[in-house]
């Protein structure tokens, strides 16, 4: 120990001023460095598990849930040993109130009010009854008051006036009524001139006797010549050219023939052998020759003869359309 410190407890101390020096403390070693800690591996053992088998309930083992009988409320009984008990509480009535000195009027005032009472002139208790003064008319009830006023005067309605008669328009209505009428007249002549053929060979049929008909079908350029002319048994009519001296006549006669016989009969001896195989159209045997034709349909011998250059389908379609 020097005499300038002191030591205790291993730690120098100044002698003077009594602070530490130093500390007499072992020396260590050099501290390594801090080492990180390597982090745990886990291996998942939940692939290597075994399956578990269900932990459903077994019904036959565990009773099934009932439900609990409702639970009736306890009847408390009084006790025959309290002879005592709480009456029922009862809320309190409340109390009218009454005053000991009732209002007074001051002297003052009550001098002040007998004076004006003494001031007010006397009124008779007979007054007139005042007159209700009209209500305010509403402007649509004035305007129709006016208007009719204005009528009233009107010289219409005056004796002395006398009204011109105006005359009838009857002209315009006659005029109307003849252009409808002239209308209709020439709608039904038009309707008349196109079915007039039709009409001719009606007529002509029910005089003949036979069942004739009028081709829908008619060559272009050539169109009904003449009236439709009619014997006993049989129904003509003939058709010529609009711009030329060509002809033809469609003849319809009764019969029994078939379309063998009149192959035989009438187109071998016509035709001089010269007529080609018939045409067979909506089962109709139509014999062609030298711009001729002949067929038998429902009973009727049809002929079909002249010097017009038809086609052997203009004269199928004729056929087809009768």
């Amino acid at each position: 120990m020097n005499q300038r410190t002191v030591t205790i407890n291993g730690t120098e101390y100044d002698a003077h001023t009594g602070m530490p020096i130093r500390k007499n403390t072992p020396l260590h070693g050099i501290n390594p460095a801090p080492q990180t800690p390597k982090p745990e591996e886990h291996h998942s053992h939940s692939v290597h598990q075994v399956i578990q088998k269900s932990q459903t309930l077994n019904r036959q083992a565990v009773k099934r849930m009932q439900v609990a009988a409702p639970v009736q409320p306890r009847v408390m009984q009084k006790s025959p040993a309290i002879t005592k008990f709480a009456p029922h509480p009862t809320s309190a009535k409340p109390r009218a109130r009454s005053m000991d000195i009732g209002p007074v009027s001051h002297p003052m005032v009550t001098k002040a009010h007998q004076q004006m009472q003494q001031a007010k002139p006397v009124v008779s208790s007979h007054v007139p009854a005042q007159t209700a003064q009209p209500m305010p008319k509403p402007s649509n009830v004035i305007k129709q008051e006016a208007v009719a006023e204005a009528l009233q005067k009107a010289p219409s309605h005056s004796a002395n006036h006398k009204q011109v008669k105006q005359p009838k328009k009857r002209s315009s209505r006659f005029l109307s009524l003849a252009s409808a009428s002239l209308a209709l007249l020439l709608l039904g002549g038009y309707f008349t001139y196109i079915n007039m053929p039709s009409l001719s060979v009606r007529v002509a049929a029910a005089q003949a006797g036979v069942n004739a008909t009028y081709p829908e079908y008619r060559p272009d350029g050539y169109s009904l010549r003449g009236p439709v002319a009619y014997t006993d048994g049989e129904v003509l009519m003939k058709f010529a050219a609009n711009g030329g001296p060509q002809a033809f006549s469609i003849s319809q006669t009764k019969t029994n023939w078939d379309s063998a016989a009149l192959e035989e009969n009438y187109v071998a001896k016509e035709s001089n052998g010269g007529y080609i195989d018939p045409y067979i159209e909506r089962g109709l045997k139509i014999y062609i020759y030298d711009n001729n034709a002949a067929w038998i349909n429902g009973g009727v011998l049809y002929k079909l003869t002249g010097d017009a250059p038809l086609s052997n389908d203009q004269i199928r379609r004729i056929a087809t359309s009768m």
